[in-house]
């Protein structure tokens, strides 16, 4: 038997009640997204708050805050559910479109939601005159610690799995995950690939980013942060894909690895073709910040 973790018992809900025969429950997934834009919120407000940081002083006051919040929740739903629909599960919702609007069910892609909250952001630099490459550089800032969060989440809710793995820090995923290892006598073992997304995508660009903003002055070139971290997210998801598990509607008779896409002999699962646009427009915009 390989050396593995058993996975800690620690229930979905932080805490759930009854009101009129309808059970109202707090999951820690919910509680993810919460926090994270709670903690994201103060970092753009001690920005604000720091004029030096700014190329020509704060672009926005922190009286426009509550705005911009409601702003990125919206994006963030509304972008995550069409993303999850459209990326994911089309053929059923087209069979029944109603369940759209089922998001108590879950069902959020990460890539749609992103889109969501460009297109928040966007709307919100519009409306409000405020500048876009500096919103959307202290944005990319705030981001991360939701990430960290919600990565953090998955695993609690023992979802977006890892490969079957024989290293000792692999976990013994319960439910899903060990009955799509099919009959084994050993315990299912899997990489805990959420843990991966939550040091890489949160912890570490969220610090990278944080030190470039408040302590090197990238708040002053316009756009630099944007593309930090559309090519850190990228690099980090594309390198987690190889070990994290596919979903099941890229899973098929002789495609066991969830292959969406080929280039010249290598295969990609959907994560990773969905990725590479973000590498490459994060890579771009990198560069053109640097030389201006």
């Amino acid at each position: 038997m390989f050396a593995a973790i058993p996975f800690p018992d620690i229930s979905p809900e932080i805490f759930s009640f009854t009101i009129a025969g309808r059970e109202i429950a707090l999951r820690w997934y919910a509680m993810a997204y919460i926090v994270g834009i709670a903690i994201g919120w103060q970092i753009i407000k001690l920005a604000l708050n720091r004029p030096g940081l700014w190329r020509n002083g704060p672009p926005m006051k922190v009286s426009q805050l509550e705005d911009l919040l409601t702003y990125i929740v919206v994006g963030v739903i509304g972008g995550g559910r069409l993303g999850y629909v459209f990326f994911y599960k089309p053929a059923d919702f087209l069979a029944a479109p109603l369940d759209i609007l089922k998001i108590w069910e879950g069902g959020l892609s990460f890539h749609g939601g992103f889109l969501g909250v460009v297109v928040a952001v966007y709307l919100f630099s519009r409306r409000h005159k405020v500048p876009l490459p500096d919103l959307a550089d202290i944005i990319a800032v705030a981001a991360t610690p939701a990430v960290l969060l919600v990565r953090i989440a998955n695993f609690i809710n023992a979802e977006l799995w890892g490969r079957q793995t024989d290293l000792p820090w692999g976990v013994i995923f319960p439910g899903q995950a060990a009955q799509a290892c099919g009959t084994l006598l050993e315990p299912c073992v899997r990489h805990p690939s959420q843990l991966y997304e939550a040091g890489l995508e949160g912890l570490l660009l969220g610090t990278i980013l944080i030190l470039l903003a408040f302590r090197f002055g990238a708040l002053k070139k316009p756009w630099l942060l944007s593309g930090v971290f559309f090519m850190g997210y990228g690099i980090a998801r594309f390198l987690v894909e190889f070990v994290r598990q596919p979903d099941a509607q890229f899973v098929s008779v002789g495609n066991e690895l969830g292959l969406a896409f080929h280039i010249n002999g290598y295969g990609l699962t959907m994560g990773q073709t969905l990725t590479l646009p973000m590498i490459l427009v994060g890579l771009t915009v990198v560069i053109m910040a640097v030389r201006r």
